[in-house]
């Protein structure tokens, strides 16, 4: 029998700027709507202009984006508005985005043109994560890092610090959106090898991914093992992690190399992990984050299961902090214009419903009166 069912087309684009768990839930949603997703990234100079600058290069964002398993194609360079002549030349039937509200630099709606067109869909925002909310946490890390900060930077006061990953500290206490990202018939099959690797994969970045992508390589099977937060911040500083360990645990479930999460992994590496996952190879990358006291990796050399490879990429989640530490006056003033420009939207938004609230309720007193009269 043939199956003529049409292949739907989802549509959806953005900066994706520090690819986290949020842009991840956003494009698992699309790709819920439909068969195949597209994703649309902008280019550094459409960020610059339309929300400030962003932290990852373009060719980065492309990469991170190629890296969630829920994307089918990526459209490099596509327009900050979106367009139906973009979405018509890819078979897209339709766009997607979350209920907030993304104003290019002119105060306008990016999606005014799609929606008028009724090819515009919604899915639910992800709550407590945004870019502009990973760039503050970072901000508030400069004076560990002992860098010089005028007094009119606006920066919190050593009495008003606090840890970079608390402000999350009350998000997903349930396991349903993890169970989200999960994929099914997740067990490994008779005949896979196992790789393993573990680490705090903070700030998913382009040189996690990349080293992900190699490690998967080894094998064909890959589980990640996540370290709970006190022992990141014992072996990192304890400005880390940025990201709370359910936050990370999603952005690594997103990653279409990784096929388990082992949360709360232990550190060092036991004999009990080993044996419960049946694990045929240890990896470790040539770049190592933070300083390890101990070789914790020990039991995997012991049984001549440990391998150390080099994705090709040195960045580091550290390398990211300094790009926003170094260039912190412009992401501040990024950060400030994007809540200024949100209120803005939101005071519109809330003026229009209540001018509609009036004319509704104008609508049904005259209604009233008209019955009453013709009565």
């Amino acid at each position: 029998m043939v199956n003529d069912k049409k292949q739907v087309r989802v549509w959806c684009d953005g900066c994706y700027d520090i690819m986290h768990f949020g842009h991840a839930n956003q494009l698992r949603q699309a790709k819920a709507m439909g068969d195949y997703l597209i994703v649309g990234v902008h280019t550094d100079e459409e960020v610059r202009r339309n929300k400030g600058p962003p932290v990852l290069t373009e060719q980065e964002r492309y990469k991170m984006v190629r890296s969630v398993k829920w994307v089918d194609e990526v459209v490099e360079g596509s327009p900050y508005t979106t367009e139906l002549e973009t979405m018509e030349k890819y078979g897209a039937e339709f766009c997607v985005h979350g209920d907030d509200i993304t104003l290019s630099a002119d105060g306008t709606d990016t999606y005014q043109i799609v929606k008028d067109a009724g090819k515009y869909k919604e899915c639910k925002r992800t709550q407590g994560v945004s870019t502009t909310d990973l760039v503050g946490r970072m901000l508030l890390m400069t004076r560990a890092n002992n860098l010089s900060q005028s007094s009119d930077t606006g920066l919190p006061s050593q009495d008003e610090f606090v840890s970079p990953y608390t402000k999350a500290c009350n998000l997903l206490q349930t396991n349903s959106k993890i169970t989200q990202f999960s994929s099914p018939s997740n067990e490994p099959k008779p005949g896979d090898k196992i790789v393993y690797t573990a680490g705090a994969f903070d700030l998913l970045h382009p040189g996690l991914v990349d080293f992900l992508e190699a490690a998967k390589k080894e094998g064909s099977y890959l589980i990640v093992g996540l370290y709970e937060d006190d022992v990141v911040n014992e072996y990192k500083g304890s400005q880390y992690p940025v990201q709370i360990l359910q936050e990370r645990v999603l952005s690594v479930l997103a990653n279409r190399h990784v096929n388990e999460v082992l949360i709360g992994a232990p550190y060092p590496l036991t004999e009990e992990v080993l044996d419960h996952f049946k694990i045929d190879v240890v990896v470790q990358g040539m770049v190592h984050e933070g300083d390890h006291d101990s070789d914790h990796y020990a039991v995997a050399r012991q049984r001549g299961i440990f391998k150390e490879i080099d994705s090709g990429n040195c960045l580091k989640t550290e390398d990211l902090v300094m790009r926003i530490i170094r260039n912190r006056k412009l992401f501040m003033d990024r950060n400030r214009q994007k809540q200024i420009k949100e209120l803005n939207n939101i005071n519109r938004m809330a003026e229009k419903e209540k001018e509609e609230k009036e004319e509704h309720d104008d609508g049904e007193r005259a209604g009233s009166s008209g019955s009453a009269v013709s009565s």
